[in-house]
């Protein structure tokens, strides 16, 4: 059985290793220096950042989702335990928490746009840099209609 909780500090080396082991998944148009640094980037705030944990019985973190103003930073699940609906169980709980939610997703991760798109996100443009000017563009999503959450 699967819980979601919030994190503790205690749970931010896991979360680094769930993040680690997601990117060497899914990650394969990463460049090795990009990989790197991102890792030191990653590393620095993950060990204290206000993460949803997906946990399983025993309380061992299997995926993680942070979300930041109604926008989800980052959704990562352990590879062991991918395509269980545990990525999905914490995307609903974001919606729950914040209807309108978005995100943005690597252009280049073409699983992970079809599952947000699956989830009922829709894309609302497009950037050709990342977060940090990386030549790795970004999908923008938010879920539902864009643009009708104020009506």
């Amino acid at each position: 059985m699967t819980a979601i909780r919030m994190s503790r500090p205690n749970d931010g080396a896991r979360a680094v290793e769930i993040w680690r082991d997601a990117v060497d998944a899914t990650h394969d148009f990463l460049t090795r220096e990009d990989r790197v640094a991102l890792d030191a980037m990653v590393c620095g705030f993950l060990l204290s950042a206000p993460l949803w944990l997906a946990v399983d019985g025993n309380d061992r973190p299997l995926a993680f989702m942070l979300i930041d103003n109604g926008h989800m930073e980052a959704l990562f699940v352990d590879p062991a335990v991918r395509g269980q609906g545990i990525g999905a169980a914490l995307v609903r709980h974001g919606l729950a928490l914040h209807a309108g939610m978005t995100t943005d997703v690597n252009e280049q991760n073409a699983q992970a746009v079809g599952f947000y798109e699956s989830m009922g996100f829709q894309r609302t443009g497009r950037s050709a840099l990342d977060g940090q000017g990386r030549p790795y563009p970004l999908i923008h999503l938010q879920h539902g209609t864009p643009g009708a959450e104020g009506r």
